[in-house]
């Protein structure tokens, strides 16, 4: 079943399309679960899960929670309508169309992704609603789209995990001001009061400087590989920032790291930030992802450290299993589950309120707990 050349998420794509041509699938024919594919490739959960998210994105696939994944080739950028499940008329609701929400997300390739979304569906069923996810791959545009589709469709209210630029989302922006029912998840735009619920990132950063500060660490790293300096990342900088200064430190901008990409593809020992692990120029590391951190964690070993002896690591999310034995890190545990049950509690209280004046909007800030695993240490001198 498999090609050893190939990526395995892309095998299980590979299969997944080859399945659609030879047994002639319809559009919205159901493929393989998740489940299915994990035993057929004997592959971990997020490599399907990669996987599918690809297939999302380029049109070929629709995914919908609860009820599983579906032959679509409308490309979410397409000039034709895009294919969602259809509005049936259930009689055991009255006759009216079943209740619907949209959920668009950046990407689904990580847990913290999966985590929020099983959230997300445990509120929403819990009260008789579905959801349908579109993906907007971080790009302006597509969620813009995404946004125009879903409101086209009729869904009664949006869960939106935004792409965070300068240039603001005029579909935000314009169901705000038409009182259209949306959530905005993890990222909020600056100066527009809108309902919005996250893991307080600056607190995330304090509790991890402050516990590393107590291993005897003064050298402590920040790092970040997202593309774009978003609200989320600047937030836990500043906490960062201020825990340091808390404790009378100077803040080294060399210590601040995220003016770089990071990807499987990369040669480890090529990468600048190899450099900067084999030479030890931060004793500890905090990684505002947990591919991240394991990736760091790779650097260490070819460069001959020791974690946790020689490097200490700390990454927001756990990474267990994101790389096959990278296992029992330290990390800030955002409660992603809680944040997706919460937002959608949040959106489903505000459909019903329905015109009701907003004279008050929620954020709400979950708080992060910093679980210590085998990934930190005292510090060493050298």
């Amino acid at each position: 079943m498999k090609n050893e050349r190939l990526p395995l998420y892309q095998q299980v794509q590979d299969y997944i399309k080859e399945l659609i041509h030879t047994s002639g699938l319809k559009h919205g024919d159901r493929i393989p679960t998740e489940k299915e594919l994990m035993e057929l490739f004997n592959v971990s959960k997020i490599t399907v899960v990669n996987a599918l998210a690809g297939l999302v994105n380029e049109g070929s696939i629709s995914r919908v929670p609860g009820r599983g994944s579906f032959v679509n080739k409308v490309k979410l950028d397409s000039s034709e309508p895009i294919s969602f499940p259809e509005r049936r008329v259930d009689e055991r609701e009255g006759g009216t169309a079943r209740k619907l929400i949209g959920l668009v997300m950046p990407s689904i390739d990580d847990y913290f992704s999966i985590r929020l979304i099983e959230g997300i569906q445990k509120g929403l069923r819990e009260r008789g609603y579905q959801s349908v996810i579109q993906l907007s791959d971080g790009v302006l545009e597509q969620e813009k789209q995404a946004i125009k589709l879903f409101k086209e469709f009729g869904v009664d209210g949006l869960l939106i995990f935004p792409v965070d630029e300068e240039q603001y989302n005029e579909e935000i922006l314009s169901m705000k001001l038409s009182g259209f029912p949306f959530v905005l998840i993890d990222r909020f735009l600056p100066g527009v009061e809108t309902d919005y619920i996250a893991s307080d990132g600056r607190m995330g950063t304090q509790l991890a400087v402050d516990y590393l500060w107590e291993q005897g660490h003064r050298q402590i790293a920040i790092c970040s590989d997202s593309p774009l300096q978003t609200v989320t990342v600047q937030e836990r900088i500043d906490g960062y920032m201020n825990a340091l200064k808390n404790k009378g430190a100077l803040i080294n901008p060399a210590h601040i790291i995220t003016e770089f990409s990071l990807s499987t593809q990369d040669e480890v020992q090529t990468h600048p930030l190899f450099r900067y692990v084999k030479n030890r120029m931060a004793t500890a590391y905090i990684t505002l992802n947990g591919r991240l951190g394991a990736h760091i964690y790779q650097m260490a070993e070819q460069a001959g450290l020791n974690v946790p002896a020689d490097l200490s690591i700390i990454t927001f999310d756990d990474s267990t299993a994101i790389m096959e034995g990278v296992t029992a890190f330290t990390h800030v545990k955002q409660f992603e589950h809680e944040i997706g049950y919460k937002a959608a509690e949040l959106l489903l209280g505000r459909i019903r309120s329905g015109d009701e004046p907003r004279s008050k909007y929620s954020k709400i800030l979950i708080k992060p707990e910093l679980i210590v695993r085998h990934s930190t240490g005292p510090f060493k001198p050298v």
